[in-house]
């Protein structure tokens, strides 16, 4: 058996992973970094993800902090037009090869088995087994073992369907849409969208671009989703403003909102949330971006059904509990329904981030996942201890609704107070291209720009608010730990 030793074992080469080990390179030179994944190549869920899969925030602060995208402009047509733009899936492949082919294993500090999984620890050693041929290799881990596998993504392509497909129902995945083109003698008479997540979304826009008739979609939403406007997360200096207004609306409204819904419901009406059907009250938040030409566009959509969860489909009828809805008996059903991430407490597996040997990668500012696992590598690195760490890195929960919601808010503003308030933690993060207002704020602040201004608002809102945002956060506490 091959034996070989590391500082840092991490389990999996995706975005997260992948920003954690960019940061400690260069924050520890001396540090070796040894990778286990299972795919062929980095990237992790990316490899899995249907082929018209694209950001839904803006590429500048996405991926690792050493290495841009190659387009961070400002799109000029489209659904995005005026905002920074949006990698495609296959943008976002090919800039983690390249942070692991030109930027990670060309310090010779850093080693990559690939199509490896790991299979267990024993004291300091690891045993990492090949996929493919089966044979395994023991790794010794002078310092962490990290876990980057917290958010278990779940894409259409690797999940497995939670509902009975009987007497030949005709179901495909988003990404064989674009090989219909291959039964042109043989298309639907009508499509099914199943699942009510950014992923039926990006479908629905699929196909009305393709050319469908909304006449001849129908959409399962079992529940309606709160969507974060893009105009309000958008960098640089001439988005400043916006971006932190929209933090000062949710600290009023955290102010006065007697719970998660009513506080989100206010923010909805001043456009810093969309639905999709304005007449329908959300019961879902997963943190999914999208503009205002977007939501018109699937507004299109009329046939929506709103039975609940589907348990059955087959040719003509999908199944619900309890009931039933006739559909075209040639239709095509899209599988939507793989939920991207972990959002209850015991799917998320909420724990410290520093243990003793090992760090489990989570979120420090919801739902920045690439900038939190690239701050975890710096407090691993210039922090004395792991109880320094931790107090410095609170995980902030993927909540599942607009009731929850605000225990992830208090805990993005617990942390980020404190950070501004250490100084080898704010000076970082002025440096950090994976913060959106950190070097916006520090390019400013050199120039002088008069803008910045409204930090006195920020400050003012921040106060005010916090006696009933730790009410909110108290109560939301209760209902993410019983989802």
């Amino acid at each position: 058996m091959a034996q070989h030793e590391t500082d840092y074992l991490i389990i999996g080469a995706g975005a997260v992973g992948l920003a954690f080990a960019d940061t400690l390179i260069d924050e520890d030179p001396d540090c070796h970094i040894t990778f286990v994944d299972k795919h062929a190549k980095p990237g992790g869920h990316w490899n899995d993800a249907y082929s018209f899969v694209a950001l839904h925030q803006p590429s500048a602060f996405y991926g690792v902090n050493s290495m841009e995208f190659p387009s961070e402009q400002i799109d000029t047509h489209g659904s995005n037009a005026g905002f920074y733009a949006l990698a495609s899936g296959q943008e976002v492949s090919a800039y983690f090869e390249k942070v692991m082919n030109m930027r990670l294993l060309p310090t010779g500090r850093v080693d990559y088995h690939r199509l490896a999984e790991f299979t267990g620890k024993q004291g300091d050693i690891a045993t990492v087994k090949s996929v493919l041929s089966g044979e395994e290799t023991q790794i010794k881990i002078r310092r962490k073992l990290v876990d980057a596998t917290f958010y278990q993504t779940s894409v259409p392509s690797t999940h497995t369907p939670s509902f009975e497909v009987v007497g030949g129902a005709d179901r495909t995945i988003p990404g064989e849409l674009p090989n219909l083109w291959k039964r042109s003698d043989d298309l639907p008479e009508h499509y099914v969208i199943l699942g009510a997540g950014k992923t039926a979304m990006d479908t629905g826009t699929w196909l009305l671009n393709a050319g469908v008739d909304p006449s001849n979609i129908s959409w399962v939403r079992p529940r309606e989703s709160w969507l974060i406007n893009r105009a309000d997360v958008q960098p640089g200096e001439d988005f400043f403003e916006g971006l932190v207004g929209s933090q000062i609306a949710h600290l009023k409204a955290a102010a006065t909102a007697n719970d998660g819904a009513e506080m989100m419901r206010m923010l909805g009406e001043q456009g810093h949330y969309l639905r999709i059907d304005p007449d329908v009250e959300p019961e879902m938040f997963h943190f999914a971006v999208i503009s205002e030409s977007e939501v018109e566009q699937l507004r299109r959509i009329k046939n929506v059904i709103r039975n609940g969860r589907v348990q059955k489909i087959e040719p003509g009828r999908l199944h619900f509990d309890g009931s039933s809805v006739d559909v075209p008996k040639d239709s095509l059903f899209i599988d939507c329904t793989a939920r991207a991430v972990p959002f209850s407490v015991s799917e998320g597996r909420q724990k410290p981030l520093f243990e003793d040997g090992l760090i489990t990668l989570q979120p420090l500012h919801v739902p920045l996942v690439t900038f939190s696992a690239a701050l975890t590598a710096f407090l691993e690195t210039n922090f004395p201890d792991d109880a320094a760490r931790n107090a410095l890195a609170i995980p902030g929960p993927l909540t599942d609704t607009p009731a929850s919601f605000p225990l992830s808010f208090a805990t993005n503003m617990m942390n980020r107070g404190n950070w501004s308030q250490n100084p080898q933690i704010a000076a970082w993060l002025t440096k950090s291209r994976l913060d959106a207002t950190g070097p916006t704020m520090a390019k400013m602040a050199a120039s002088g720009d008069t803008r910045l201004a409204i930090l006195g608002e920020f400050a003012g809102a921040a106060v005010g608010a916090t006696k009933n945002l730790t009410k909110l956060a108290a109560k939301a506490k209760k209902i993410h730990e019983n989802t």
